[in-house]
């Protein structure tokens, strides 16, 4: 069965089941879900798009200098995606005073967001 096609057991409204008929309907209930079940899991890894070696520190999930990510998470630290797309990011949002990246897959659309961490780039930050 196609996973953009799995049950769920929520309908809009009135608890009945319903089919998740779409890949955006996957992604906004993964949207949902992003912040539960967090798991830290502290990796280095080399950015997929520049090429620079990052040290992680458990809540590092995209490049401090390009600013791109992985889709490799379900919910934030899992590394449950299959995926694996490049996330480009794509826009930048005052909230409070405080920065926030939108990654978008470039494989399969997904968007993600994560404030902006004092290690990024903020000349890069503002060219988004």
């Amino acid at each position: 069965m196609d996973p953009a096609l799995q049950r769920d057991d929520r309908e809009e409204g009135d608890g009945l089941p319903r089919m998740i008929t779409s890949s955006v309907d996957r992604i906004k209930i993964q949207k949902m879900d992003q912040t539960k079940n967090f798991q830290r899991k502290i990796e280095d890894f080399k950015c997929g798009n520049c090429g620079y070696f990052v040290v992680g520190d458990g809540f590092t999930n995209h490049c401090p200098k390009c600013l791109w990510s992985k889709h490799v998470d379900v919910n934030p630290g899992d590394r449950e995606e299959i995926c694996g797309g490049m996330m480009k990011p794509i826009s930048v949002k005052l909230e409070n005073g405080e920065y926030f990246i939108t990654h978008k897959c470039m494989q399969c659309g997904f968007e993600r967001r994560k404030k902006v961490e004092k290690e990024d780039d903020f000349d890069e930050v503002i060219k988004i």
